[in-house]
């Protein structure tokens, strides 16, 4: 799905009531109940006990409204604080004032600081805050009282001894943040979950400040999906069901291991075997129907004992324990590489010199698809002319903001600034795909396309989460080929996030292993099939 800048979703919402006859009011509350049945998500099967829904004065503040109605009754108690005077409210957002007054309750207006001290106490010992205070018309920076809320609530929120507000929804975009990718000049109010509708905008996904949008979800009020599609203009594109429904997923019923390919892990050290046993856990959880692991001779006893399906492949070593150069001129390794579907270069590998020869050697050399990971990066230091200088089409590096600092020759602040650009310059630079990892991780290929993805949780700040990402990256590759290779590895990150998210149910996140992902991507696998279905 296309990511849409605020004048762009204004031009579908005109068009999904002149072309295709929908009303803004039916759309303003259909966008009402997506909040109210998130809301009332978050709590089941109990309900929350007390809301309060901060409203603006334009349709933001309308979607406010609907919500508030809706869950009047179910919660012990709502409460709308309108910041601004109700007669300043206009068309839609002005009907559903006067809604919410017909339901017998009343708004508590926020026209000045006493107001506001007034409310607070309150405000500070409700279980959830709607935010309905700015939407993505917004322009210029968050100013006035507005802003004095938004600060209060960010200080309040970020107290780890206050037990509430146990959700912050913001409806649409969290407010003060600008859509379009724009740097905020005032503040935002930092949100737990976003309800977003029709289509995700731009700024939430690849701005400095998108993690202010915490949780993504995009919910359909009524606009045909054709009109992103013709309206939207950019080319960043989130990763959602629908993307991969293209793709064989479901398995023939008379398929065999060889019909899901054969992949092959090169990496491990001394004291790093357990990166390359992850990633290989993950190849197998992934659905590749074979996984060989190569590494140090010495290795191979821990590993293969880790996992009683791997395939393994003593590789000479170097006496630091590290992979030779000598093995590039192995008779055995080149007979052993002749069958494989797609390499894994560089979980634990180390940086030792012999070691980094061996790995550009490999990744120049082979014709073979590789995902290059990890301590793999590392020997590309002046990557420009060694990256292009290979015999495969087919290259996906997957860095860590560190490691692409480290590759650009600058800093992983300045990596962070700009990520969009610096994903897309690199994937062109390098022809190459670039799976530039962190919080919205970008999948950039050569050719400008990108993707943005969502899924995942701040479980995966733990080593060995990218092992396990290059292990299911390579063995979607080995199953699904590479026709299609953007999306194919645009999949596996949301797979890997998918994974975090369905392992962390009933768990703080900081006990989310690396090995739980693997474990959990069947699991994820499913879930996206079920979606799939459901969509059809």
């Amino acid at each position: 799905m296309k990511a849409l800048t605020a004048a762009e979703m204004r031009e579908v919402d005109r068009l999904t009531t002149e072309r295709y006859g929908i009303p803004s009011l039916q759309l303003m509350e259909a966008a009402g109940r997506r909040v109210a049945d998130r809301v009332l998500g978050e709590f089941s099967p109990r309900l929350p006990q007390r809301v309060a829904v901060l409203c603006g004065k334009g349709n933001n503040g309308g979607d406010g409204l609907v919500a508030a109605r809706l869950l009047h009754g179910k919660a012990a108690q709502v409460r709308v604080l309108l910041f601004g005077a109700g007669e300043e409210l206009r068309g839609d957002a002005k009907t559903n004032l006067q809604r919410w007054r017909e339901t017998g309750n009343e708004i508590t207006r926020i026209e000045s600081e006493a107001a506001w001290q007034s409310a607070w106490p309150e405000l500070a010992g409700v279980d959830v805050i709607v935010d309905a205070l700015l939407g993505t018309g917004l322009r210029g920076p968050t100013t006035g009282l507005i802003a004095r809320g938004i600060e209060e609530i960010n200080r309040f929120s970020n107290n780890a001894t206050a037990p509430r507000p146990a959700l912050i929804l913001a409806v649409d975009t969290p407010s003060g943040l600008p859509c379009d990718g724009l740097h905020a000049e005032g503040p935002i109010l930092r949100a737990h979950r976003t309800v977003t509708f029709t289509a995700p905008k731009v700024g939430q996904l690849i701005s400095a400040n998108s993690p202010a949008v915490g949780s993504l979800e995009v919910r359909s009020i009524g606009s045909p999906s054709v009109l992103i599609e013709e309206i939207g203009k950019g080319k960043v594109r989130w990763a959602e069901p629908e993307e991969f429904s293209g793709l064989p997923l479901v398995r023939a019923v008379d398929a065999h291991k060889g019909s899901f390919g054969h992949v092959l892990l090169i990496g491990g050290s001394v004291g790093k075997s357990g990166a390359l046993a992850l990633a290989g856990r993950a190849a197998l959880f992934a659905g590749a129907g074979l996984v060989t692991l190569a590494s140090p001779r010495q290795l191979l006893p821990a590993i293969a004992a880790s996992q009683a399906e791997y395939m393994t492949f003593p590789l000479a070593e170097t006496a630091a324990g590290t992979i030779s150069y000598e093995n590039l001129h192995a008779p055995a390794f080149g007979f052993m590489l002749d069958d494989k579907s797609v390499l894994g270069v560089g979980p634990g590998v180390d940086v030792h010199e012999d070691t980094q020869k061996f790995v550009r050697e490999l990744v120049q050399r082979t014709e073979r698809p590789v995902v290059l990971d990890a301590d793999g990066l590392n020997a590309f230091l002046f990557p420009d002319k060694l990256l292009r200088e290979r015999k495969t089409k087919f290259l996906a590096l997957t860095p860590h903001p560190g490691e692409m600092a480290r590759l650009l020759g600058t800093t992983s602040a300045k990596v962070q600034e700009d990520r969009l650009n610096v994903a897309l310059k690199s994937a062109s630079r390098w022809d190459a795909h670039v799976v530039l990892k962190g919080f919205h991780t970008i999948v950039a290929a050569p050719d400008g396309s990108v993707f943005v993805n969502t899924t995942g949780n701040a479980g995966l700040a733990k080593g060995g989460s990218g092992d396990v990402l290059t292990g299911i990256l390579a063995a979607l590759t080995a199953q699904l080929g590479t026709e299609d290779w953007l999306r194919v590895l645009v999949l596996g990150v949301y797979l890997h996030g998918l994974a975090a998210e369905l392992a962390t149910k009933g768990i703080d996140l900081s006990g989310l292993l690396a090995g739980d992902v693997a474990v959990a991507v069947p699991q994820a696998r499913l879930k996206l099939l079920q979606e799939l279905r459901k969509s059809a």
